[in-house]
């Protein structure tokens, strides 16, 4: 979608609103399917254990999420392809849209549930001087459109991403670190969203948010999971008013001629804010490309977090201490690849 919104900048394409809605009905769809992975133990399998109720009713969430990305996808929910510059390939059908409402009614329920559930975890107790980096657009909770804001003031156009933020090579790391420029490391995904937009979450879900006890915003990394269920109630709820007002665009997509320029998009992911810039030839064929990923943004904020817990780990065990580490990180939701079997940990005592 970063990429779609990229181009149609770069070709001055106008887009339909029905297929605005239907874009943002797409990413409640993601969000969802992406937050409800989350559990609360190593494995769904020991999770099943212990909660099994908490599994089936995470795994319908993930469902309902997957029911909404079907249709717009234009196939299966992993890797939808319908997505293109002006719109969709194909937009569906009033009554294929209408029929995910009932699934979505259940799922309410699942969501309210869920923030419960993560609330109660024993989450680790800390406050850190975090900026926090998320879209914000007047008059609803961002996923595709609005200004970059921070936690400390920051507020710029999209445009101006390459101008603010910028990526590193660090000696220790393969990964390019990024910072603000002048200020340093910064936390994007959901509490980045909520914290610089609760107010946009509407009167159900901030009442819900409340009911945790939790202090928003908040400036507890750990608070990260409550925000990704909160997320999700958000997302459902948003799903249900989009298919309410349903309209069929009169067009899938908008019709547009390339050239050359440049173009770039943010949008916000599940795990935060994408950035893809690109530049075409005057046959529209793609010359340089430029994405900055969530999980990579967030790679310097990650470290900045393990060196400050590093004194904490010292008295624990190599066991406790690598779970510790990895609840940590995972507080970052980075990709699934780099969330599992991935921390090797040394602590070197002198």
């Amino acid at each position: 979608m970063s990429a779609v919104h990229a181009l149609e900048r770069l070709f001055c394409v106008s887009i339909d609103p029905a297929v605005r809605a239907l874009r943002r009905l797409y990413y409640c769809g993601e969000w969802i399917e992406s937050h409800a992975l989350h559990l609360g133990c190593d494995s769904a399998v020991t999770l099943a254990r212990k909660d099994r109720p908490a599994v089936e009713r995470g795994f319908r969430l993930r469902r309902a999420g997957n029911a909404i990305v079907s249709p717009l996808g234009g196939r299966r929910s992993v890797h939808p392809v319908s997505a293109c510059v002006g719109g969709f390939t194909r937009a569906p059908r009033a009554a294929e849209v209408v029929a995910l409402r009932a699934e979505l009614d259940r799922a309410r329920d699942d969501a309210v549930a869920a923030v419960r559930w993560v609330s109660g975890f024993d989450l680790l107790d800390r406050n850190l001087d975090i900026e926090f980096v998320a879209l914000r657009q007047s008059g609803e909770y961002p996923m595709n459109d609005g200004r970059m804001v921070s936690s400390k003031g920051l507020d710029c156009p999209q445009q101006r991403f390459s101008d603010v933020f910028e990526e590193h090579q660090v000696p220790h790391s393969n990964a390019l670190h990024a910072t603000v420029k002048g200020r340093g490391a910064y936390f994007l995904g959901p509490l980045a969203r909520i914290n610089l937009n609760f107010d946009a979450l509407g009167p159900t879900v901030t009442g819900v948010a409340r009911e945790t006890g939790i202090r928003w915003p908040s400036f507890n990394p750990s608070v990260s999971i409550v925000a990704r269920t909160l997320e999700i109630l958000y997302a459902i709820e948003e799903a249900m008013r989009i298919i309410d007002g349903y309209e069929e665009p009169a067009a899938p997509a908008a019709s547009w001629m390339p050239r050359a320029g440049v173009g770039c998009a943010v949008t916000e992911a599940p795990r935060g804010s994408l950035y893809h810039l690109y530049e075409t030839d005057e046959h529209g064929v793609i010359r340089r490309a430029h994405i900055v990923p969530p999980t990579a943004q967030n790679q310097a904020q990650i470290e900045a977090d393990l060196r400050e817990l590093a004194p904490s780990i010292l008295p624990l065990s190599r066991a406790s201490a690598t779970a510790l580490c990895e609840t940590v990180i995972r507080n970052y939701d980075p990709c699934i690849s780099c969330a599992t079997h991935f921390l090797d940990l040394e602590v070197a005592r002198r």
